[in-house]
């Protein structure tokens, strides 16, 4: 009854098959592997992107600084949701990599509000030599609270930003459990709604630990590898990197394993609900977010149950629930088991 993490969960076989494979004799080191050529080819294939650059790094982390710091000098703001990952839970690390500000923008649910947006942007935007430089915007989908973004969300926010010169970067560290609930191409959640770069995750949705970032302008990809090796982030032996992401994408696993994840969150949510906790956001893809009785979460705790409680009142307890590729119907069913009030 593990919910604490997607990036708790095991690595599939046939991840494991492809770094087996890729383990035979010698490979040319620092993404010269014949692998890679075949990842690369794989992505842009999927992304309906011929021309798009694209590179691997071991973290989310680095994913998105690097990124960010591709699309911005260091007087530059990157307008972000107050809750977005680079805010929270990177550690400063998106202003070390490329010396900007973070400017927060408001919105329900984990998503910016796109009147709150454009005025961020457009008070930013006044401020001559005295401010910081408005250049980019950076959407997560799936967002901190759990929600996706639709393709006409992503491109409405995209056009309002390009509208005043910024660049758009997408942070998918679940990008696949967004686009199995957006039931779109990842061509139509990406560059058609006007995103100019992708952190595209992995780790989160079963890889030992492999993102890729995907440009779509390519004449930004010598600037990217020039950061990437400065910031410590380019890989010897990169082979091992790219038959994760190889074993990935063959067959559409990524696609399966998301799917298997967001179906397991689908039941455990409308379990929770029927046991009496409250959802604070819409359940799209994986995460949940719920204030649990409190009598059912001692229960829970007493039963091994692993989640993360965030708040507490006298009453209840709000926890995060996140569900992984491996989770199981039965795992769902036992927890919710565990909830549940023993019969008189």
């Amino acid at each position: 009854m593990f919910f604490a993490s997607d990036n708790a969960s095991a690595v599939p076989p046939q991840v494991m098959a492809a770094l087996n494979a890729a383990n035979e004799g010698f490979a040319m080191p620092y993404g010269r592997d014949p692998i890679m050529t075949q990842v690369r080819d794989r992505i842009r294939e999927i992304f309906e992107a011929p021309e798009a650059a694209v590179y691997l790094v071991a973290t989310g982390t680095a994913a998105n600084s690097l990124a960010l710091a591709t699309l911005c000098e260091p007087w530059s703001a990157t307008f972000c949701h107050s809750a977005a990952h680079i805010q929270m839970d990177e550690c400063g690390a998106p202003e070390f990599y490329g010396s900007g500000k973070l400017v927060l923008v408001e919105g329900a649910h984990g998503k910016i509000d796109p009147v709150a947006l454009d005025a961020a942007i457009r008070t930013a935007s006044g401020g001559g030599v005295h401010g910081v430089q408005p250049a980019a915007l950076s959407l997560t989908n799936v967002t901190e609270a759990g929600t996706v973004y639709s393709p006409a969300e992503v491109a409405r926010l995209c056009a309002i930003a390009k509208a005043q010169g910024l660049a758009c970067h997408m942070d998918g560290a679940r990008f696949a459990n967004a686009l199995v609930a957006a039931g779109c191409s990842p061509a139509e959640m990406t560059w058609k709604a006007g995103i100019d770069v992708l952190s595209f995750g992995g780790t989160k949705n079963g890889l030992m630990g492999v993102e890729a970032v995907v440009l779509f302008d390519p004449q930004k990809a010598w600037e990217f590898e020039l950061r990437r090796k400065r910031g410590a982030h380019l890989f010897s032996k990169h082979r091992y990197l790219s038959a994760q992401m190889q074993g990935y994408l063959q067959d559409d696993l990524w696609l399966d394993l998301a799917a298997r994840a967001n179906a397991a969150a689908a039941r455990l949510a409308d379990g929770l609900a029927a046991a009496g906790a409250t959802l604070l956001h819409p359940v799209d893809a994986n995460m949940i977010f719920a204030t649990l009785p409190r009598a059912a979460h001692e229960r829970a705790q007493a039963a091994g149950a692993v989640y993360y409680p965030m708040a507490e009142t006298p009453d209840g307890v709000t926890a995060r629930l996140v569900c992984s590729w491996s989770t199981t119907e039965a795992d769902v069913d036992a927890f919710l088991g565990a909830l549940a009030a023993p019969s008189a």
